[in-house]
């Protein structure tokens, strides 16, 4: 007889954070799972070019090595952002650039043997081989899904019963705007309610061999609200004072999540199979401001030399203190007012005056404000304002949400490349000779953990390769302030979302069986579809990179 399997993903939920609350008596429900069962982290790797050990923590491709078992060296799938080479466009919808899951389905499309429900399994995608039900896009952080059901009246049935979700596509992380703050706290707890409520309404419907689901609310906390929570943040010193009597409000959010597992296991048959899951963590945010802004703005001073985009600052002096208080209502517009103007009364123009009146583009970028009313695909970022540049210069910085991309202009690829593939090694590394220099401007801490180069040559067409040429890991300091010998300092820039991933996820299981209070070896996020089969009962793919981790002589007793 098969034993029913439940599994829940907390998207984005930090195992340092949640073994630190859970050590101080919050979380009860995940802790009693955790102590009822097995426990372990995740560590978050792939393979870059035959380097096997390079920590990974974009969201997106975790979710696809999550359903599919498999590394983005075999789906392909490395990022949302695609680059067009012959239009040095990119390209990111935030419904349609997800994984198509056409040469890998999602693990549990198992055929008629097995009865699975999937509710809002984030970057995943709808299967003719899944005999159950399932519901994609009702909520979550941006799933990079449409919103849709099979049978396909099953998704306007839950909107008209439960209502629509909340936060879906809206949580944007302004922690300086009071209105979002407060909103997004009980857009949040109505979204956890709700989601709840519709776990329990699908789980008694019907015995399922598999229960999969993912809550997103914990992703929109980690990313909006971590500066109000957690001292790794430099604005907490700040932010947190404003929390008041009102306590942690990231916490509060974990702590409605937790009630909402206990409801929703309460719904779910006794001896079932209970699994919890993050495919990647969070701290406070390092990439929003060295992939999206630094890098680019580096990038341009290395190809235009003595010139700036972003008005430079003195190295050796100590900065001024973070930036609390923006003067602008968006990220693009606080970056956009640090444009370089060397008359101060210009300069004090571009800080004050009306949106309105900052329409064009200067020194080669754009402006943001034309593509932001416009709603140009992540026109929000500052890495898109430097595209039209792009043609003209050897390296250029693609717009990234984790790690820093950097793509070369190379002749016989790019549409314009100015790079000659002879030349591409010696600008690879010269460029990552560039990348370990950079140090923050507050501490002199080195900002960059490794540089990866993806292509074994220049010239390697293999489609399933990414489209940076070299991927920047930064060390975990956060920083607004960035020092580089050779072009100078950049910053302070205000901070955009307040939290970050991290590469580390984990898991917990509980159920027959499985030993009280154990551990997992060493683990990944590809392992945790095996271990679902086999805790199913259901075979396991032979193309999968993950193993299972529960086996009869580790954790499960005969």
């Amino acid at each position: 007889m098969k034993t029913p399997v439940i599994a829940i993903g907390l998207d984005a939920a930090d195992p340092v954070l949640l073994e630190k609350w859970m050590s101080q008596g919050h979380l009860k429900t995940l802790n009693k799972i955790r102590q009822e069962g097995i426990y372990g982290r995740l560590n978050n790797t792939v393979n870059y070019n035959n380097n096997k050990t390079v920590e990974f923590s974009s969201t997106e491709p975790l979710w696809v090595m999550f359903s599919t078992g498999c590394l983005p060296d075999k789906t392909g799938f490395w990022d949302t952002i695609k680059f067009y080479p012959d239009t040095y466009k990119v390209v990111c919808d935030k419904v349609y650039s997800g994984y198509d899951y056409k040469e890998y389905n999602p693990f549990y499309a198992l055929g008629d043997d097995y009865r699975v429900a999937a509710f809002d399994v984030p970057v995943s995608a709808l299967s003719d081989q899944i005999n159950g039900l399932q519901i994609l896009g009702w909520g979550g952080h941006y799933p990079f899904v449409p919103s849709h059901s099979q049978p396909p009246e099953l998704l306007p049935n839950i909107i008209a019963q439960y209502g629509k979700n909340p936060v879906l596509h809206k949580d944007n992380g302004r922690w300086w705007d009071p209105v979002y703050f407060k909103w997004i706290q009980e857009a949040l707890k109505t979204s956890i309610s709700t989601r709840s409520e519709i776990c329990r309404d699908l789980l008694q419907r019907e015995p399922w061999d598999l229960f999969v689901t993912g809550f997103g609310e914990t992703h929109s906390a980690g990313h909006d609200l971590w500066d109000r929570s957690q001292a790794d943040h430099q604005l907490y010193p700040y932010q947190s004072k404003k929390n008041g009597k009102a306590g942690d409000p990231m916490l509060k959010i974990f702590e409605a999540v937790d009630d909402a597992i206990a409801k929703i296991l309460a719904a779910a048959p006794k001896d079932a199979y209970i699994l919890c899951f993050a495919v990647h963590g969070m701290a406070a945010n390092v990439t929003d401001l060295m992939s999206m802004m630094f890098l680019p703005e580096l990038l341009y001073r290395y190809n235009f030399p003595g010139k700036y985009a972003i008005t430079p600052s003195k190295i050796g002096v100590t900065p001024p203190a973070p930036i609390t208080r923006p003067i602008r209502n968006s990220w693009p517009g606080e970056v956009w007012r640090k444009i370089y103007e060397p008359n101060p009364i210009k300069q004090l123009f571009n800080t004050w005056t009306h949106k309105a009146f900052l329409q064009s583009g200067q020194h080669g970028l754009l402006s943001p404000y034309p593509l932001m009313k416009h709603k140009v695909q992540l026109g929000w970022m500052p890495a898109t304002l430097y595209t039209p540049l792009w043609p003209k210069m050897k390296a250029f910085a693609l717009p990234a949400f984790a790690d820093g991309h950097i793509r070369i202009n190379l002749k016989g690829r790019e549409r314009d490349g100015i790079v000659e593939p002879s030349e591409y090694d010696a600008l690879c590394d010269n460029l990552t000779d560039f990348l370990y220099r950079l140090t923050d401007g507050r501490t002199g801490e080195p900002l960059v953990k490794q540089v990866v180069r993806t292509h074994n040559v220049a010239t390697d067409d293999n489609p399933k390769l990414p489209d940076a040429d070299l991927v920047v890991v930064w060390h975990e300091c956060p920083t607004d302030v960035v020092d580089s010998p050779d072009v100078g300092r950049i910053g302070p820039i205000t901070y955009n979302r307040p939290g970050g991933h991290r590469a580390r996820g984990f898991l917990m299981a509980s159920g027959p069986g499985i030993t009280p209070g154990s551990s997992l070896p060493e683990a990944h996020p590809v392992d945790i579809a095996p271990t679902i089969l086999t805790l199913m009962g259901a075979p396991i793919p032979d193309y999968f990179d993950g193993k299972s981790l529960l086996s009869p002589t580790f954790s499960i007793s005969a």
